[in-house]
């Protein structure tokens, strides 16, 4: 199987197509790497393929912070162009600049 190229990159900031949320991402997976319990948790519905990019979110909705796993089909660029206010973003990250989060310290070496 042909692995696709992600989409969206590390330090972009998206939002879910369905659900009202939004983060920033940290990490991707080319393909699905959870657990099949997890998977088999979402709605068939909506459950998306296992083939293609899964991404590694700081998220945030009305309620909360949390880390959140989103296949590419369900992500789409915020246009907000807004901060992700997770305490985690700054562990992570240096400045937002255009919608985008430049490398923090963890990044670079």
């Amino acid at each position: 199987m042909e692995r696709r190229q992600a989409k969206f990159t590390i330090g972009q900031v998206v939002k879910h197509r369905v659900f009202p949320f939004r983060g920033v991402i940290f990490d991707v997976d080319p393909e699905f790497n959870n657990t099949e319990e997890w998977y088999q948790a979402i709605p068939e519905e909506i459950r998306p393929r296992k083939d293609q990019p899964f991404y590694h979110l700081l998220a945030e909705n009305a309620e909360s912070y949390y880390v959140a796993y989103v296949s590419e089909q369900n992500l789409q660029p915020d246009p907000s162009g807004g901060p992700i206010g997770h305490p985690g973003v700054p562990q992570l990250f240096g400045d937002l600049k255009d919608g985008r989060y430049l490398p923090g310290s963890r990044y670079s070496n």
